[in-house]
């Protein structure tokens, strides 16, 4: 991957992080949501930034359909912000890998503490 891609997912996933957390009120997102990464193909024109919530699988339907709902929104902000000739089209994806490291962690510790003394 090229500096220059590395660089505008690095913006691209702290200004979606900042308007989430600043500008959008929507009640059915809640508080604890997380922009995990961002991966823009090479040709920037598409982008998937995956995203994550404290309050687990539940409501990840929803948060994917509002964030959709909202992805014309952060694509403008991002144009008025960041200095791109092209802003991405934005594809919303859910990251479990918080969950499957929660797991992992669970299955480490029944381990470690059926084999201790």
């Amino acid at each position: 991957m090229s500096h220059h891609i590395e660089r505008v997912n690095s913006l691209i996933r702290h200004e979606i992080s900042e308007l989430l957390q600043r500008q959008v009120k929507d009640p059915r997102l809640g508080n604890f949501i997380t922009i995990t990464a961002v991966d823009t193909s090479s040709d920037m024109r598409h982008a998937k930034v995956y995203v994550s919530r404290l309050e687990g699988q539940e409501e990840k339907k929803e948060t994917l359909g509002v964030l959709a709902s909202a992805a014309g929104f952060f694509r403008k902000e991002l144009a008025t912000r960041l200095k791109l000739r092209r802003v991405p089209e934005l594809d919303f994806q859910w990251d479990d890998s918080i969950e499957r490291g929660d797991h992992l962690l669970r299955l480490i510790d029944k381990v470690s503490s059926e084999h201790e003394p």
